[in-house]
């Protein structure tokens, strides 16, 4: 489950307590931005950002963990999940479930929501679907957001990644958008080009960000 495509969420795990040192692992990750962009649209005004989190995973596919991410105004992210991940041969598959809060939040209805996810991974290319499963901003909770993504090793650590995604709101008045990226990544570092079609914000922004996880 990647919260951000380019400051990216490590995946995480909890298992059964027998033998955890050596079946389980706990990592932590850092990472810095010109711009926070999450599913094609800034999270914090076009501002710089700065996230980290913990993960915790386990050999036998489960995962959770904790994420955060400065936003605009002095306000933050937090984010919950956990899941299960593997692989079926060639076919990699990621589900899972996330709660995005926004503890500083002072609209009236609140803006915090959550999501069942599943990715399946083939031969390098990334289906991802995520559904909204409960929200305090109305509707009747059935946001799809949808991606595809794929990308190729250039080889010297170089990688270059394309993605389009689409997200569907069922509120009443909400906008459906598609979305774009493009980007280029070595190492911790990655370069990142984002486009989205929302009629209120429309803009092309290049996105810088490093990276960094690290075991705890």
């Amino acid at each position: 489950m990647k919260k951000l495509d380019i400051l990216a969420i490590s995946t995480i795990i909890a298992g059964s307590l027998a033998s955890t040192t050596a079946i389980a692992e706990l990592n932590g990750n850092i990472g810095l931005s010109n711009n926070y962009i999450w599913r094609g649209v800034t999270q914090n005004a076009d501002e710089a950002a700065i996230s980290g989190g913990v993960d915790y995973s386990h050999d036998s596919g489960l995962y959770a963990g904790a994420w955060t991410s400065n936003l605009a105004d002095g306000a933050y992210e937090l984010d919950l999940y956990f899941g299960f991940g593997g692989e079926a041969g060639a076919v990699g598959y990621d589900l899972g479930f996330i709660q995005y809060m926004y503890p500083l939040d002072t609209s009236t209805t609140g803006i915090d929501f959550s999501e069942v996810y599943v990715g399946i991974d083939v031969v390098g290319l990334e289906i991802d679907v995520a559904f909204t499963v409960d929200t305090d901003a109305g509707g009747d909770d059935a946001d799809i957001y949808a991606s595809l993504g794929y990308s190729f090793d250039l080889g010297d650590d170089l990688s270059l990644g394309l993605l389009y995604g689409n997200y569907a709101f069922d509120a009443d008045g909400a906008e459906d958008y598609s979305h774009y990226q493009v980007y280029l990544g070595k190492g911790d570092f990655s370069f990142g080009i984002e486009a989205n079609d929302t009629e209120a914000d429309d803009d092309m922004r290049v996105v810088v960000a490093w990276g960094k996880e690290f075991k705890l």
